[in-house]
């Protein structure tokens, strides 16, 4: 493994106030549109996996539909080992920075939530399938391979980024089953 160089002051402190305003915009944004996550899942659908086993019969989302919402569940999996980077990255930097580390992480695990509660309470998931799935993501870990904080920021934009465009085409796969 490379030797990591997480360099502290990478930001020009007069970037604090610009920086500051933007995550002020961000909370206020998130807060007039604050969602919890519970209000989208169809409880009513859910039933106990050991009174009725699950079967490949029960999911009712298409192969496609599917196979995406769970490749950005696995996704989200890897957050913890995101966030340790992040957290170690960011570490002595702008306070602001940090600060937008923790909002942006408790949002994601709002987005990871939800996903693995609809696809087991609504029986698209094999739950035990589920489960290794999550389990062997997670044993696998993440290691990034970049290492300053610029990289980081420049990964996580374009991450964030394909992450909206992927779920926008799924909400669109979604539309179209209406």
């Amino acid at each position: 493994m490379p030797f990591i160089n997480y360099s502290l002051n990478v930001f020009d402190p007069q970037l604090e106030p610009y920086l500051t305003e933007l995550y002020k915009q961000h909370r206020e944004r998130a807060n007039g549109i604050d969602w919890s996550y519970h209000e989208y899942i169809p409880w009513e659908q859910g039933r106990s996996f050991k009174k009725e086993p699950w079967s490949i019969e029960q999911r009712k989302l298409p192969t496609a539909i599917y196979t995406a919402v769970e490749t950005s569940l696995l996704t989200e999996v890897n957050l913890p080992f995101f966030y340790h980077h992040l957290a170690v990255t960011f570490k002595g930097s702008l306070q602001v920075l940090q600060d937008f580390v923790h909002t942006w992480v408790s949002e994601e695990d709002q987005h990871s939530s939800l996903l693995e509660t609809y696809l087991i309470i609504t029986r698209n998931a094999d739950p035990h399938e589920l489960h290794r799935l999550r389990k062997e993501v997670v044993e696998g870990g993440f290691a990034p391979d970049f290492d300053t904080a610029m990289e980081t920021m420049v990964y996580t934009t374009i991450q964030e980024l394909a992450t909206m465009v992927f779920l926008q085409q799924c909400g669109k796969g979604c539309d179209s089953l209406r």
